[in-house]
């Protein structure tokens, strides 16, 4: 039986979700929406979706779940549109890397707040938009579920189960616990890349400099290419959270600058040890583990 699933923004992490479920042998009919009728006509042409409107009643028509891949920042106003339009049986999901700010969108906007299974994919390209997304950008990456006191359990199961196909591996935590984790360890990365590429911008002679940025620069700020839109929504929506880490940071960078500026030389060596040891040992090693469980 064809499983009806309209696909709210049809970019790399939309379109990439479409792919790997007609790449899974799913049968599938997927409707697409978005503002650009120029993108989603791409969309269309590229097989992501079979049809798509850029009225957002039109695209959700007799479709049984609704993906919401959208900036976090629209999150809100859509669930609002979307509680006028669909009824009790419609399953609506999303892949924000924000959780608590959506999670509070669905419980106004929606009238079947039972049927909102909030979710975050662990996975994406410093690129974006429709012509960015391919089939196997979740294979053995992981989907974060962060289920509330409200969210049923059928409507769970069924989202879960799309996820499953693409490839990824699940894993359940709180909305708090996710939006505090992922501040640290995604949201605070790109917002130091942004940073780092901005302060060169700014610097004296930036020519001269940004000449010479290459390697291993071009590498740490990798990211520093992602969607601006999506990560201003982002850090406007997990604000405590990522102040928070940033306050960790300055710390950091505070006792960083202490030890240049009095040429303690076994305080900066115990500060670089440290940092390895932790990314050798922790992070390395947990990511290598994490290969082996998948």
């Amino acid at each position: 039986m064809t499983q009806k699933i309209a696909i709210i923004g049809t970019g790399l992490i939309g379109g990439s979700f479409a792919l790997a479920l007609r790449d899974s042998g799913l049968d599938v009919e997927i409707s697409g929406h978005g503002r650009s009728e120029s993108n989603l006509r791409r969309a269309a042409e590229l097989g992501i979706v079979d049809r798509y409107s850029t009225s957002l009643a039109e695209a959700v028509d007799g479709c049984e779940i609704i993906l919401l891949a959208s900036p976090v920042g629209v999150m809100a106003s859509l669930l609002a549109q979307l509680g006028d339009c669909i009824g009790p049986d419609t399953i609506v999901t999303d892949a924000g890397s924000v959780k608590q700010a959506v999670i509070d969108g669905a419980r106004a906007g929606l009238k079947y707040p039972a049927n909102f299974v909030p979710a975050h994919p662990i996975a994406g390209t410093e690129h974006s938009g429709v012509e960015a997304a391919f089939a196997t950008l979740y294979h053995d990456r992981r989907v974060i579920f962060t289920p509330v006191e409200e969210t049923a359990a059928v409507p769970l199961e069924k989202v879960k189960e799309l996820w499953r196909r693409t490839g990824a591996s699940l894993e359940t935590m709180s909305p708090d616990r996710h939006d505090q984790i992922f501040a640290a360890t995604s949201h605070l990365p790109h917002a130091l890349a942004f940073c780092l590429v901005e302060t060169l911008y700014r610097m004296d002679q930036q020519n001269e400099v940004l000449r010479y940025a290459a390697g291993g620069f071009s590498d740490f700020t990798r990211i520093a290419s992602s969607d601006p839109v999506m990560w201003r929504d982002v850090c406007l929506h997990n604000r405590p959270a990522i102040l928070a880490a940033l306050g960790h940071l300055q710390q950091g960078l505070d006792v960083l600058v202490e030890a240049i500026d009095k040429q303690d030389g076994d305080k900066l060596y115990d500060y670089f040890e440290i940092a390895k040891q932790t990314r050798d040992t922790k992070i390395l090693g947990a990511s290598a583990r994490a290969n082996r469980d998948d």
